[in-house]
């Protein structure tokens, strides 16, 4: 399999090479002469998990090309999703495993740019609840804190409760949406015990002692321990229509997202807080940088997907996901590197 994926990737690049030489200088005169519009519909848009998009439009590079973004903001990943299925997004930023869970439902849709190759969420349990826990084992009726059910954090809190071979049933989900405020009203009123979401929100609560963290995927090692090896996350998503009848717009975010991973490999603290909107920083400019140290690894380093990635993604969905008829073939369709190939190639040029 990891072959036929690698062997896919070279006639991507191909694909790729060929587009950039044939169509990428007229995307972009066309881009420059039309402005164009594109609807991105996404959960917790102030997180870091979606910070090379939110990267690329504060600095411009959309702008630059006459690419207007409409930003959909919605209470979680599969909300996200269901916006693109109504038609009232054409781009989806959320978790690899939503183009898995669509092309098994006969749904073409494809991740055409990587943006994060952990998943950078954590799972904590609150203090008080912390402090009387000698073990995994005491954990009984928690009340666990998610997005919502069939999102990425109900995904990840089921990863880790089969990895630490805890019984779901001593647990209840409890939907809270991707609203900092809620998040943060759902733990200090005790809605709550336990909670799996993305940083600055889960670093902030660990810095504030009122959350201790029993699992994280915010480091690539950490990532690769509990899922045993890469792991897919963020990325942006379009249906295969879209891709082919506007690849110029497609382009576009890839290259911006792909520039904008650059820029993130080098920029200092301080240009990265010139950027960023405050209200990100969640009031504590050293909390939200604390929290971002502890994710800069986590971000793709060029925007492809590699077959390594690609297989392992694969292999911890099924362990969770037996249901459906998603095969080997889901997967070879689930993703593009067309664009992302185009983008590596220009800036490393």
């Amino acid at each position: 399999m990891v072959e036929r994926l690698r062997r896919r990737e070279f006639s991507a690049m191909g694909l790729g090479m060929a587009m950039a030489g044939a169509s990428l200088s007229p995307a972009f005169s066309y881009a420059a002469s039309s402005p164009q519009k594109v609807t991105i519909a996404l959960a917790a848009k102030s997180s870091l998990y979606h910070l090379p998009l939110v990267l690329a439009d504060q600095l411009g590079m959309f702008k630059t090309e006459n690419l207007q973004i409409e930003w959909l903001e919605c209470d979680s990943g599969l909300q996200a999703v269901q916006t693109a299925l109504n038609g009232q997004a054409d781009v989806i930023s959320g978790a690899f495993e939503h183009t898995l869970d669509l092309q098994a439902r006969g749904l073409n849709y494809r991740a055409f740019v990587l943006q994060g190759r952990t998943p950078q969420m954590s799972v904590g349990l609150v203090s008080r609840k912390a402090i009387a826990m000698k073990s995994l084992a005491d954990l009984k009726s928690v009340r666990l804190g998610i997005s919502s059910l069939g999102s990425a954090t109900h995904w990840q809190a089921l990863h880790w409760m089969y990895k630490a071979n805890l019984s779901a049933d001593n647990f209840q989900f409890v939907e809270l949406g991707a609203n900092t405020s809620n998040v943060m009203e759902a733990i200090r009123s005790s809605a709550v015990d336990a909670l799996c979401f993305v940083d600055p929100v889960m670093h902030y609560l660990e810095q504030k002692n009122e959350l201790r963290l029993l699992s994280d995927t915010r480091t690539f090692i950490s990532s690769q321990r509990l899922f045993g090896g890469s792991m897919l996350s963020a990325c942006l998503i379009g249906k295969a229509e879209f891709l082919q009848k506007r690849p110029d717009v497609a382009l576009i975010l890839t290259l911006g997202v792909v520039r904008a991973l650059q820029w993130l490999k080098t920029a200092g603290p301080s240009d990265i807080l010139k950027l960023v909107p405050s209200v990100n920083w969640m009031g504590d400019r050293a909390i939200y940088l604390g929290a971002l140290d502890k994710v800069r690894d986590s971000y793709s380093l060029d925007g492809v997907f590699s077959a390594d990635a690609l297989q392992n993604t694969w292999r911890v969905r099924a362990s969770r996901v037996t249901s459906d008829r998603a095969n080997w073939t889901t997967l070879g369709q689930s993703f593009t590197n067309e664009f992302a190939l185009i983008a590596k190639r220009k800036f490393s040029a």
